[in-house]
């Protein structure tokens, strides 16, 4: 009988793409074959060859991750905030997310709102992998990436569809305990003649959850609902495809969800809603010449509380980004590469309704874009492989009074490596990215009066990419070093002087340097990997204090992981590691934080395949197995407050759930 198995792919720049699954009859398990990390490869950068992440398929089929940080346990490099779904912000080399070009499927995404919620992403249930460009990305990425670009890519009918069938669905469930409750999923999906369907619900039910010690952190339980439909029609050569992505997290929370704010218990309701509709067009049988793709898309974010302050701004406030976009772009091959080329533009606006607790109840702001790219992308015979492009964008910004201002500005980028014996690369890169005009949280307006104002110097942000490294690739062992130094420079948000009027200006440069290590064993049946990484960051050279903000401290962390295949019993098994060390400075203590202590953390997780009915898979998943008393780094860390000799503030941090189990069955028909 044959067994298809997978090996779960995971870590941070986990430094080998396992690419070829093969079946094997009798009690012989898969062989992983692991590709050679190059910086260009058929065509399209590597993300991994320069530090960056890449969760696969598999990696998501096997840990199964509830929320985003499950999805990104195994990467050093990248960072989740505790608490519930949506307070959880994601960081990048200490970077939030905002500050990478973000999309799903291609689309967009915006910007974090505010700094006591979390970034804007989507369900993991709905994740056929992710990629996380880290430091120079191409031009072709999008426009906004300062500091790198995040790709979120959903499941669709082809990818389900096995053994040539032309329909099929899949059905899940999963209970968890410690508050986890109940998750389920539906899905149907098929292809005739040129279509193809897709169609995908999603909901979770639960209790908020306790950490190692016992203590319940309140306004955590799971409120995840959504959907996803994809619909798609080839003929002749062309392909149309719609997509309807809709997620929405409705649960009782705290006001300030991303802190243990005077043990406060008390929750109210909040609703946050992502909204997607795209519609795209690509050649299926491209040439040299033409290999077109063209994109027009419509988000809308909300964020709804209702008036639980009267007259009081804390967080009580309606919250709307809405977007419409596209691009056009066209990849022409030519000799040892390929050049892409094109234009893309959005449109944004942005609405606050603070319930008129100040003397001014509603803002808006807007924004325009419109940029034309070109990337090149070559692998040459004497070792030599590169990636170079430009971007030029025009800017629009709007602001709460009307007033405009505009400006135009130009990005390149180029990484260079070289293979200097067989199975050894060593590369650089280095990017220039125009930003437009920033302004950080928008959703700050709801505590501002009438007096906030632009000031007269407001310019453009920007931002500056070095990377340094070494690849290797040795068969069944990879490894990869880079070096990095990321520098945000002009970055627009609202400042706060000791006296006179707030207002929207330009900051002191956000700067993030240090370096990621990573490596990968295999032996056929199963791997080994790990990571490890140490980030300084700052501002105006004076290290970050750890307040969850758009950008926070580091310091060193490490990730360790193992898969095997027990192909005697149809078994996968797992484990992952979590470790960070502790996090202390004297900046830190000066402004009341805390020390934030090392920690480590094991995970546990096994699938089992039934020998007569390999449609069923049963999931069995162990968080945090020696029950662990800690908080994510990147959380903001306790810290007391004082105004005067008064304590003003007791902030804890969100702690992580204690010990966790689930167990959860997925058939496919």
């Amino acid at each position: 009988m044959k067994l298809r198995r997978i090996i779960p792919l995971a870590g941070v720049s986990s430094l080998a793409l396992a690419t070829a699954l093969y079946a094997q009859d009798g009690q012989n398990a898969e062989t992983v074959i692991l590709n050679p990390i190059t910086l260009v490869a058929n065509g399209q950068e590597n993300v991994e060859a320069t530090g960056g992440v890449s969760v696969t398929a598999e990696d998501i089929e096997a840990m199964q991750p509830a929320d985003v940080s499950e999805l990104f346990s195994r990467e050093s490099s990248i960072t989740v905030s505790g608490g519930a779904g949506p307070s959880k912000r994601i960081h990048v080399f200490g970077m939030e997310q905002s500050n990478l070009a973000v999309t799903v499927d291609g689309v967009p995404q915006g910007p974090t709102s505010w700094h006591h919620t979390g970034s804007n992403v989507i369900d993991p249930a709905f994740l056929k992998s992710v990629e996380v460009e880290a430091g120079a990305a191409a031009a072709d990425a999008g426009f906004g990436a300062a500091a790198g670009a995040v790709r979120y890519e959903t499941v669709g009918a082809k990818d389900l569809l096995t053994d040539g069938r032309n329909q099929g669905g899949r059905v899940g469930l999963s209970y968890g305990s410690n508050g986890r409750g109940f998750a389920g999923s539906l899905a149907g999906y098929g292809v005739y003649e040129g279509f193809d369907w897709f169609a995908m619900i999603h909901a979770t039910d639960g209790k908020d959850y306790k950490n190692g010690d016992g203590y319940e952190i309140v306004g955590t339980e799971p409120g995840a609902r959504g959907a996803l439909v994809k619909l798609g029609y080839e003929a002749e050569g062309h392909r149309l495809e719609l997509a309807i992505d809709h997620t929405k997290d409705d649960g009782d929370r705290t006001i300030k969800m991303n802190m243990d704010l005077n043990a406060d218990k008390l929750v109210y309701p909040l609703e946050v809603t992502r909204n997607s509709v795209s519609l795209k067009y690509s050649s299926t049988a491209p040439t040299d010449a033409w290999d077109p793709e063209a994109m027009l898309y419509v988000t809308e974010n909300k964020y709804e509380r209702p008036d639980y302050a009267p007259g009081v701004t804390n967080g009580d406030m309606n919250l709307k980004n809405r977007t419409i976009g596209g691009h056009i772009k066209n990849t022409y091959t030519l000799g040892p590469g390929n050049i892409t080329s094109g234009v893309d533009w959005a449109y944004n606006d942005y609405d606050v309704d603070n319930y008129g607790d100040t003397d001014r109840r509603y803002w808006t702001m807007e924004t325009m874009q419109i940029g034309a790219f070109v990337q090149g992308r070559f692998e040459f015979d004497n070792g030599i492989d590169l990636s170079t492009g430009a971007r030029v964008d025009h800017h629009r910004f709007t602001d709460w009074n009307g007033e405009r201002v505009s400006d135009t500005g130009a990005s390149v980028n180029g990484t260079v490596s070289y293979e200097f014996a067989e199975g050894y690369e060593v590369f650089g890169g280095a990017s220039h990215t125009w930003l437009g005009y920033k302004f950080g949280e928008y959703a700050l307006l709801h505590a501002r009066s009438s007096d906030l104002y632009v000031a007269d110097d407001f310019e453009p942000s920007e931002a500056r990419n070095i990377k340094l490294g070494l690849n290797a690739n040795q068969g069944n062992w990879t490894g990869n070093l880079t070096f990095f130094d990321t520098r945000l420079k002009n970055m627009g948000e609202f400042v706060f002087p000791s006296s006179g009027s707030p207002y929207l200006g330009n900051v002191e440069e956000y700067r993030s340097k240090g370096f990621t290590l990573q490596g990968n064993y295999s032996w056929g049946s199963g791997r080994i990997g790990g990571s490890f990484t140490k980030a300084d960051v700052s501002q105006g050279g004076i290290d970050v204090l750890p307040a969850g903000g758009t950008a926070v401290p580091v310091g060193k962390m490490a990730t360790l992981y193992v898969d095997q295949e027990i192909p005697q019993y149809n078994l996968k098994v797992g484990a992952s590691v979590e470790w960070a060390d502790k996090l202390a400075s004297d900046a830190m203590t000066e402004a009341g934080f805390y020390d934030q202590s090392s920690y480590t953390v094991l995970n546990l997780y096994g699938e089992w395949r039934p020998q007569n009915y390999e449609n069923i898979v049963v999931h069995l998943g162990i968080d945090n197995v020696f029950d662990r008393t800690y908080y994510e780094r990147s959380s903001y860390v306790e810290r007391d407050v004082y105004r005067g000799d008064v304590l003003a503030r007791d902030i804890d941090p969100l702690y992580a759930p204690g010990r966790t189990v689930t167990l959860g069955v997925k058939m496919d028909f």
